[in-house]
């Protein structure tokens, strides 16, 4: 019988090697392989969260009655990449073959199929990748939305037969307000490791010290069972007020109202549906509004599902596209480095804390600085794939390539996501605690967003000029002082100049 590997991310007792196994015969494999750590700097609490899970896995798979071969990352019998773990298992049990589910990262992949191993469809998700293809053949733009409404479906989430609960598809226009800071506002369930997990936290201290990010305090779920009280905690008490949180930043609020579950679904501790189905229940139940379900909702199945479609279609060489030419190092200020600019601190520092930012940290504030400063998008994947606890390769490279980057030139995003230090200002109280002044447009005390943000435009604007969506910003440009435009764009270039040098923003 071939033995069945089971990845770190594939945590789920319903895979489909593990349906249909026969205990009494079957083998599984587990393997903690340095080459994965290491792949790219991951941050110590990611790299503790898949060890820990794994490790808990591993148990619960053996309590079912199979035997399982795992190979710690302390044992030095272990391999150092998981292809050539694959082939000492093999050698050591006789074993013709080894079977796994795909991974959902091109490279291991590659190196999976280079020793034979025998891969199949990964079911867990909604929308199989042969579906999504199917619905992308011949479009021209591959927009969400309407691929969000064929998933509701699909899955009959939030349906009135064949028409949205509400009247309508979307209520994001209700999830767009700031919000003030609340004491009472509902803090996420956190765990206190036991001891495998602090056995897990002393080998990652020991071995990834010079990774980026704090590993403790660490709090997350590492088990199927934990990740469902943080389900159950977050439905209870937080998906009330998901929705008009859901695009908010507070300096002093890390997390808002937001659920902290991508780690458990992308490892597969939780099913996407079956946190679907959780958060429809309680609207049904008049327990939460329809917008702030609407939106977590579609968060899963659409936005999700839709990423996993995108990484599966576009193949190994779409981390590779950079259709605007970008091509800046990664400023220092990423991985810690010291600035003036409080929303960057903000998100940095957070990042570094927890391993964790929302999507609009990730968006508008990072994301949008990077862009908007020429940094080259395969320097920004790297970084969000090392040091997000969620990121794994099928959801984070569509996310920052195609609708953080635009490197993919309009595959994902119609246009650009930039915006000038107005939108971060609307949307955070971050422009308060910052060196610089959101409404200075020039001058050294100007928002370097607003100096970027123009500066972008003037760039590309044989590209933009042209987009309908886009129109109004140059016709705004087109307005300003030549003298104040010259201002602008000095100013820009000396940001980009003084990040290139390494100095401080």
């Amino acid at each position: 019988m071939p033995l069945i590997l089971i990845l770190g991310d594939q945590l789920s007792h319903d895979l489909a090697t593990l349906r249909g196994a026969d205990p009494a015969v079957d083998v599984v494999m587990m393997a903690e392989v340095m080459a994965e750590a290491t792949a790219v700097p991951h941050h110590p609490q990611k790299i503790a969260l898949i060890l820990a899970a794994m490790r808990q896995f591993a148990q619960e798979v053996a309590a079912r009655g199979f035997t399982v071969l795992y190979g710690p990352l302390e044992d030095p019998q272990t391999a150092p990449s998981l292809g050539a773990e694959v082939l000492r298992r093999m050698e050591q049990t006789g074993a013709p073959q080894v079977v796994a589910v795909t991974p959902g990262d091109w490279r291991l992949r590659a190196e999976l199929e280079r020793v034979g191993v025998h891969l199949v469809p990964d079911d867990r998700f909604l929308c199989p990748p042969e579906v999504f293809a199917s619905w992308a053949k011949g479009r021209k733009e591959l927009r969400m939305e309407w691929f969000y409404r064929d998933m509701r479906r699909r899955t009959g989430l939030l349906m009135q037969g064949d028409q949205p609960v509400g009247g309508q598809w979307n209520f994001d226009h209700d999830n767009r307000k700031r919000v003030a800071p609340d004491l009472l506002r509902p803090r996420p369930l956190r765990f206190a490791p036991d001891a495998q997990t602090e056995a897990v936290l002393d080998l990652v201290a020991e071995r990834f010290a010079g990774h980026f990010g704090h590993l403790r305090p660490f709090g997350w779920a590492v088990s199927r069972a934990q990740a469902l009280e943080a389900l159950d905690h977050f439905i209870t008490h937080s998906l009330p007020r998901f929705g008009e949180e859901q695009d908010a930043m507070l300096a002093g609020d890390a997390v808002l109202s937001h659920s902290l579950l991508s780690p458990y679904l992308n490892l597969g501790l939780l099913g996407p549906l079956e946190v679907c189905q959780r958060a429809e229940a309680e609207y049904h139940a008049a327990r939460a509004p329809l917008n702030a379900v609407e939106g977590f909702i579609r968060q899963i199945i659409g936005w999700r599902e839709y990423m996993r479609g995108i990484w599966a279609v576009m193949g190994p060489d779409y981390t590779a596209r950079n259709a605007l030419g970008h091509d800046a190092a990664l400023p220092a200020v990423y991985w810690g480095g010291a600035t003036g600019m409080a929303c960057m601190a903000a998100a940095v520092r957070q990042t570094r804390d927890l391993a964790y930012a929302h999507h609009i940290q990730r968006l508008m504030i990072t994301g949008n600085f990077a862009l908007l400063s020429g940094v080259d998008p395969a320097h920004l994947h790297a970084w969000y794939l090392a040091v997000y606890i969620d990121a794994l390769e099928w959801v984070e490279a569509p996310n920052v390539i195609g609708m953080s980057q635009f490197a993919d030139g309009g595959v994902l995003g119609s246009k650009p996501y930039v915006s000038s230090g107005a939108y971060i200002d609307r949307m955070s109280d971050y422009c308060k605690g910052c060196a610089y002044d959101v409404k200075v447009k020039v001058g050294p005390k100007a928002c370097p967003f607003n100096l970027l943000y123009w500066g972008f435009l003037d760039r590309h604007r044989a590209r933009f000029e042209g987009h309908p969506r886009m129109a109004q910003m140059y016709r705004t440009w087109d307005k300003m002082a030549p003298d104040h435009k010259a201002q602008v764009l000095s100013g820009a270039g000396d940001i980009r100049t003084a990040l290139a040098n390494g100095a401080e923003v």
